[in-house]
This record gives structure tokens, C-alpha cells and sequence, in this order.
């Protein structure tokens, strides 16, 4: 049986790949009894959509495939604290429960700066799991932030 980290693991894997495409290297997994119904990577460049994040892609395709916008019973898996767009969509979507590696201070929606998974005014409320391979999920995000520093030439001061 498939454990938590195992899981993470397939989501880093999804990371590495948007890291290589030079996208924000999120991944994320969506699971039901085990199964994994989808998995994705951040893609809103090579898309041209900011709603392209990997949470967003695999809520999509897991609906298309069972035929159902909601996804009751699953797990979602992610490498990084979802943000507001798509912890709405996790709401939206009926999934059970979100795992997350690494928090979001900037963007999180989940505890960082929102806590919308568990708000009671919702129709629905998400059980939260946060910390699963924290040190790799943080990691891979630091160093890309990194390198975009060292690469990106500054920003041009108007007058």
C-alpha cells in the first residue's frame, strides 16, 4: 500500500519536470482508494494560462476521466501550499484531503496567509495534512528562486 510520502515522492517527480521547463516547480497528485487518477506539473508559461497551475490540471483531467466535477474520496497531493485560485477549486471540487509539502508565506492559502480548506462558511471543508517531505518540497522552489535571481537581469528603474 501506497503511504503519504510515497505519494510526494511522484509529486516531486512532477516538480522536476516543470523545474526543467523552466515553470515554477510545483507537481501535484490526485488519488482515490490508492489509484492515482491524475498527476501534473505548473505549466501556466508553456500554456499561456495563469490558471495552469498543477493542483487546476489535475482536478481537470481526474473530472474528465470519471466523468464527475466532483471528486469526492480523493486525496490531492502537492508539492507547494495551494494558493487562493486553486484552494477554491479543491473546495469546488469536493476533495477530501490536501497534502502539501512546503508552505506558501507569500501565496498559501491554506494555512500561511488564508485558511480556506477548513473555513465553516464554506459548503465544504478539507482535511489539511502539511509537511510531508518538507525539506526537498522547499528545496527545489529555493532553488529555482535562486537561480532566477543569478540569471534574471534587474529590473529596470523608470524615472
Amino acid at each position: 500500500m501506497s503511504t503519504d510520502h510515497d505519494f510526494m515522492k511522484i509529486a516531486l517527480e512532477e516538480a522536476e519536470e516543470a523545474y526543467r521547463r523552466g515553470e515554477v516547480p510545483v507537481g501535484a497528485v490526485l488519488v482515490r482508494e490508492g489509484n492515482i487518477l491524475a498527476q501534473a506539473h505548473n505549466s501556466p508559461i508553456v500554456r499561456n494560462d495563469p490558471s495552469a497551475h498543477a493542483e487546476m490540471l489535475v482536478l481537470r483531467q481526474a473530472g474528465e476521466k470519471i466523468g464527475n466535477y466532483r471528486l469526492t474520496g480523493t486525496e490531492l497531493y502537492v508539492t507547494l501550499e495551494p494558493c487562493i485560485m486553486c484552494a477554491g477549486a479543491i473546495v469546488h471540487a469536493r476533495v477530501d484531503r490536501v497534502i502539501f509539502g512546503a508552505r506558501d508565506p507569500k501565496c498559501g492559502a491554506v494555512v500561511s496567509l488564508y485558511n480556506i480548506l477548513a473555513d465553516k462558511r464554506l459548503n465544504h471543508q478539507v482535511k489539511i495534512t502539511e509537511g510531508i517531505l518538507p525539506e526537498e518540497c522547499g528545496e527545489i522552489i529555493s532553488r529555482f528562486f535562486r537561480e532566477k535571481r543569478v540569471t534574471s537581469p534587474p529590473l529596470r528603474q523608470l524615472d
